[in-house]
């Protein structure tokens, strides 16, 4: 139990409100339900959760100290009471989660919740898969990152050892990645390979496509294929060969095809037209094509897991098949 004695600054606030900011990682249900049942007490007695706070009152909380500790990325997991996951597929080893555009894979700087891999963890801590406390180091950890506004799928290791090989696999290039995008324009020709180098602007967040070497450039290849072109439009399928910042959005930007939507790259005059503040583009199929030992992976070698629906797909392409 911990005892907190309330000042003149937080007088006449409401004994939620008051929990909410004292216990920063205590999730809203969490909160609520143990008012409830005065689990949080106002000078040891049961309080409603609009009860307001006097001067000199003493908030008693008889809560898991865990949650007391300071709100950092690697405990963001403890203030989600119901992870927000849309699995594509899971098992003891790995788990593939289609996140939605908007969605951080993890938090930029600030301390957030909000994030994938906060769900995840989340996730695994209350299906039982994950218990911190038996944990000296490890966590369930993302094996990819894919930007903020795009979306698609997302590898996690849910042990240490899984970590290591997939890290290993996506390295090697023996885990094939499949996007789908709407250029705007039509490309010519109509399935090619876009290849040169990729210099990123580690301050703007932001990188410069260049057609020969220079000091810090790295090679970038990106295979595409037009599946079909409508109304100024085209949708793409892009295989990537090397994994940079931004690749796709650079590199078709650079060709004279920006990605619909995207704000960096891409034509702000016809994103408004469309009303779209996201690119469109989504890692929609991952394929496992080990070459070397596995380990106890060895059993996804040969698979393939593919997003049945993208969005914008179905909103500017209806009835085109990708898969």
């Amino acid at each position: 139990m911990k005892e907190f004695s309330v000042g003149p600054n937080d007088a006449g606030q409401r004994l939620d409100r008051f929990v909410g900011k004292t216990v920063p990682l205590l999730p809203e249900s969490l909160l609520q339900k143990y008012i409830r049942i005065k689990r949080i007490k106002v000078c040891g007695k049961g309080a409603k959760r609009d009860t307001r706070l006097q001067l000199g009152d003493t908030v008693q909380m008889y809560i898991v100290d865990a949650f007391f500790e300071k709100p950092t990325d690697e405990n963001a997991y403890l203030k989600i009471s119901a992870p927000k996951l849309n699995i594509v597929y899971e098992d003891e080893h790995i788990l593939l989660v289609s996140k939605p555009a908007g969605v951080l894979c993890h938090s930029a700087g600030e301390w957030s919740a909000d994030t994938l891999v906060a769900n995840i963890q989340a996730y695994a801590l209350q299906r039982g898969d994950w218990n911190p406390k038996a944990e000296n180091s490890f966590a369930p950890a993302l094996c990819n990152r894919i930007d903020r506004n795009t979306s698609g799928i997302v590898i996690a290791a849910k042990t240490a050892e899984a970590l290591r090989i997939m890290n290993e696999k996506i390295r090697a290039r023996e885990v094939d990645k499949y996007y789908l995008c709407i250029a705007q324009g039509r490309p010519k020709p109509a399935a090619g390979k876009l290849e040169g180098y990729i210099f990123k602007d580690a301050k703007k967040n932001q990188v410069y496509v260049r057609k020969s070497p220079e000091p810090g450039a790295k090679t970038a290849v990106t295979e595409y294929r037009t599946l079909e072109s409508r109304n100024g439009l085209s949708l793409l399928e892009c295989r990537l060969h090397t994994g940079r910042t931004h690749q796709i959005r650079a590199q078709l930007a650079d060709a004279g095809w920006p990605l619909l939507g995207d704000g960096k790259y891409g034509q702000e005059k016809n994103n408004r037209r469309y009303g779209e503040k996201k690119q469109a583009l989504c890692s929609y199929k991952l394929c496992f094509n080990f070459t070397t030992d596995a380990g106890v992976l060895a059993y996804l070698n040969g698979k393939q897991f593919v997003l049945k629906q993208v969005d914008f797909v179905e909103k500017y392409f209806s009835g085109v098949k990708y898969d």
